[in-house]
């Protein structure tokens, strides 16, 4: 059965075992740099989901989890402005923590948010994402853990969505007219 979604796509840009190469070298990134810390990983709902059940099945060390929603997309575009629709169950002081992103776009949300994390005072902050879009950036923040960069083209699947729709397509596609 063909997915009805795919007649929106141009191309694909990254395939299933392209994403599975990106997952397995961050995880493995991780687990050096991580080995007996025991992180804690705060994955950005929605479209991190699928980044971030493969890179745990990936990691060998102890690390627990938890989730975050922020919003700050509204169609395409970022609104610039950040919204935490739900914060984080943990208490982060004295941890080491990877926020899991699905794509640093214009990085207004990372930025805004890495602040308000640094400020529970946690041992180590880093930024784990799939993809990195230097392009679209507007605010200085940069991934520590970087699965593979795109140009300035909007992209959807594996998470990434445009309005809900797209995320669950196994592959990372370029939308028609982007």
């Amino acid at each position: 059965m063909i997915n009805e979604l795919e007649k929106d796509i141009d191309r694909i840009l990254f395939s299933e075992d392209d994403i599975r190469g990106m997952v397995k070298e961050v995880a493995d990134r991780i687990n050096l740099d991580y080995a007996g810390k025991k992180p804690l990983l705060v994955v950005l709902l929605k479209g991190s989901v699928l980044f971030a059940a493969d890179l745990m099945r990936s990691l060998v060390i102890d690390c627990e989890v938890d989730f975050m929603k922020v919003s700050s997309y509204s169609g395409t575009q970022s609104t610039g402005v950040i919204n935490v629709v739900s914060d984080l169950n943990t208490d982060i002081a004295g941890r080491h923590v990877i926020i899991v992103e699905d794509i640093i776009d214009t990085g207004s949300t990372l930025h805004k948010l890495k602040g308000l994390l640094a400020g529970r005072h946690p041992a180590s902050l880093k930024i784990c994402t799939l993809l990195d879009k230097p392009s679209g950036r507007k605010a200085e923040v940069y991934g520590d853990y970087i699965g593979g960069t795109v140009g300035n083209e909007f992209i959807v699947g594996y998470g990434l969505d445009l309005d809900e729709k797209y995320r669950n397509l196994p592959y990372i596609g370029v939308m028609r007219n982007s």
